[in-house]
């Protein structure tokens, strides 16, 4: 089986045509990508289909609404995390299943959150990478982002995170627009007593240098049933591919199917 390059499908929902894959038998896992990448680039290239799929997983991961080959609607209204949770819960549907362990990174961690306090039967459990206390808390300022990717060129623009992201768009030939109207709208919080509400067994994953996620310890404490990870000696970017936190997420996993058992 190939985990390098995976075929994608597509479905329609919100009005929207959204890219999934869908590669490998086994229980069901769900992978939901961060802002301003892909199921491709946060998952498999890091190795993440490849070691779930040689796991045993179903591994199944779209393109948020807004990036890669999914419809990129301009509209910041299009984009709360209410909607893609939304989006996830319906690809789901599409495929007929009826729960599956749920993974998200950074934007997607938070997309996972709103998915698990809105359907949360269809979690079985939840792995979140690149946000802990941040969910609640908020994570700086990120208005710069939004307008580096507006600005008419990467020459326009002093901001150094803004800078950042502007390249990495830049470089994955994005829709700038769509990914501007989507930071605007898809860092909304969540408050304390809702996280307290998440009964999925989670896994929270952050890097020791990472000054975006906020304490995963902080997040795991107001959670009635999560642990906390410390991936070390990475920063946002470089923990999403780490192989402490791949190793870390199939002992999780290993140990759902032994409860289950």
């Amino acid at each position: 089986m190939n985990f390098n390059l995976p075929d994608f499908a597509s479905f329609t929902h919100d009005g929207l045509e959204l890219a999934y894959f869908d590669v490998g038998e086994g229980e069901p896992i769900l992978l939901i990508h961060g802002f301003a990448s892909t199921a491709s680039v946060n998952w498999v290239h890091p190795g993440w289909l490849k070691t779930f799929g040689e796991a045993g997983y179903r591994v199944i991961a779209l393109d948020n609404r807004g990036h890669g080959k999914s419809d990129k609607p301009h509209d910041p209204d299009r984009y709360h995390p209410s909607l893609m949770a939304g989006d996830a819960a319906a690809l789901l549907d599409h495929l007929g299943i009826e729960s599956a362990h749920v993974m998200g990174y950074s934007m997607g961690a938070r997309i996972s959150a709103f998915l698990a306090l809105a359907n949360p039967e269809k979690v079985r459990s939840l792995i979140f990478g690149g946000l802990g206390i941040a969910l609640c808390d908020g994570a700086g300022d990120w208005d710069p982002i939004a307008a580096a990717l507006r600005a008419p060129s990467l020459d326009d623009v002093t901001h150094a995170r803004g800078r950042m992201f502007r390249t990495f768009a830049d470089q994955t030939k994005s829709d700038r627009i769509a990914l501007a109207a989507c930071i605007e709208t898809s860092r909304e919080l969540v408050s304390r007593e809702d996280v307290a509400e998440i009964s999925a067994p989670a896994l929270i994953g952050v890097g020791t240098k990472d000054d975006l996620a906020g304490s995963a310890q902080a997040l795991a404490d107001l959670m009635p049933n999560a642990r906390a990870l410390d991936i070390p000696n990475r920063d946002h970017m470089l923990a999403v591919g780490d192989k402490v936190f791949k190793q870390a997420a199939l002992e999780f996993l290993g140990e759902m199917a032994d409860t289950k058992n």
